[in-house]
């Protein structure tokens, strides 16, 4: 992926480092990649703050209560929808899966689950849930070929260095027709545009690549897949825009975010470019 880039905006790590990052376009793609993006070596580093929500299970707070009050009513709809595309011999991969509630939630309703996740702490988390059925993310590449009819990464693609080579592998772990399911922030959304640098759905560094719907498309065709459909998450306009009021101002104005997280929404309903969306993906062969 080596082409010449056009800065398209310059973004703060908020949460962790303070440092300053440039967003540049990806002209093969059409995405936005983080620069300078950290060695694998260093990355972790920028994911060591107590309010890294996915790695806790933390309820120490109204937001983070809210959060996770919220995160039950999602975690069902995401099983219904995996639900929808397989009827038999279900079996789950879970790439990035945090502390384990999608898994154990999907283990419930009769899959077969499996898991990968690099924070050691969110892991051991998870796996009290599932039963050990998570690992670290070399397990990635032990898993037999055609092991799984759906693979699902939910706000983690950005995450993932390496990423052409990461989509080989999910294909390679799919069985014929299998679906790939991918959620991520879209900054072509309102409150992306709203907040500009401040938006808090860029977060850098820990987010490598920034997409929107072509993106994806683009990404994902060719490497022999087709994408069918999309789904709104009209829940991260309003997390999202709590937290880029924290950015923006310094602290969490509630009734500012949650009004430009409802006006993101309204505007959606025509536009259908959500705080983020979910996209449906199925194996070519």
């Amino acid at each position: 992926m080596k082409q010449t880039k056009s800065i398209i905006l310059k973004v703060k790590d908020y949460s962790v480092s303070g440092e300053d990052f440039q967003l540049l376009e990806n002209e093969t793609y059409g995405f936005l990649e983080t620069h300078p993006q950290p060695s694998n070596e260093k990355l972790p580093e920028y994911y060591k703050s107590e309010d890294y929500i996915s790695h806790t299970d933390a309820k120490r707070n109204l937001f983070e209560k809210v959060y996770h009050l919220v995160r039950v009513y999602a975690l069902n709809k995401k099983v219904a929808l995996i639900n929808s595309y397989v009827s038999s011999s279900k079996h789950v991969l879970d790439v990035g899966c945090g502390t384990g509630d999608f898994l154990s939630t999907a283990k419930k309703n009769g899959w077969q689950v499996s898991g990968v996740e690099p924070n050691e702490q969110a892991r051991e988390i998870a796996n009290k849930k599932t039963n050990n059925a998570v690992f670290n993310i070399e397990k990635l590449l032990e898993f037999k070929e055609a092991s799984f009819n759906v693979i699902t990464l939910w706000h983690v693609l950005e995450h993932l260095p390496n990423l052409e080579d990461h989509i080989k592998v999910f294909k390679k772990l799919l069985r014929p027709n299998g679906v790939l399911i991918i959620a991520v922030p879209n900054y072509k959304s309102y409150d992306a545009k709203h907040y500009k640098n401040f938006w808090a759905a860029y977060d850098v560094p820990r987010h490598l690549w920034h997409f929107n719907k072509t993106s994806i498309k683009n990404l994902v065709e060719r490497f022999g897949f087709n994408l069918i459909k999309t789904k709104p998450m009209w829940f991260d306009a309003f997390y999202v825009s709590l937290l880029s009021e924290k950015y923006k101002t310094g602290k969490m104005n509630f009734l500012k975010g949650f009004f430009i997280g409802l006006v993101s929404n309204v505007k959606a309903i025509a536009s259908k470019e959500t705080s983020s969306l979910i996209y449906i993906i199925k194996k070519n062969e």
